[in-house]
């Protein structure tokens, strides 16, 4: 649900960037998905879970996330 969500909203601002009333059926959006701990910044591995504190998510994502990785 949430990757759907993320398609729907980045080709719709492609549209609107490129002045288009909607997007284009030639234009694609795939995800790499890149499983947690896999990933790093500043010489160490992070975690989705470091930076929901950070306030790089809304609080609502921030909940949203949680709830996600404890189901």
């Amino acid at each position: 649900m949430v990757r759907a969500e993320a398609v729907e909203r980045i080709l719709a601002a492609l549209a609107e960037a490129c002045g288009l009333p909607a997007p284009s059926p030639a234009w694609w959006v795939n995800f790499r998905v890149i499983e947690d701990g896999s990933w790093g910044s500043g010489g160490r591995v992070l975690s989705i879970l470091d930076l929901l504190d950070t306030g790089v998510f809304t609080e609502e994502r921030a909940k949203s996330v949680r709830a996600a990785l404890s189901s």
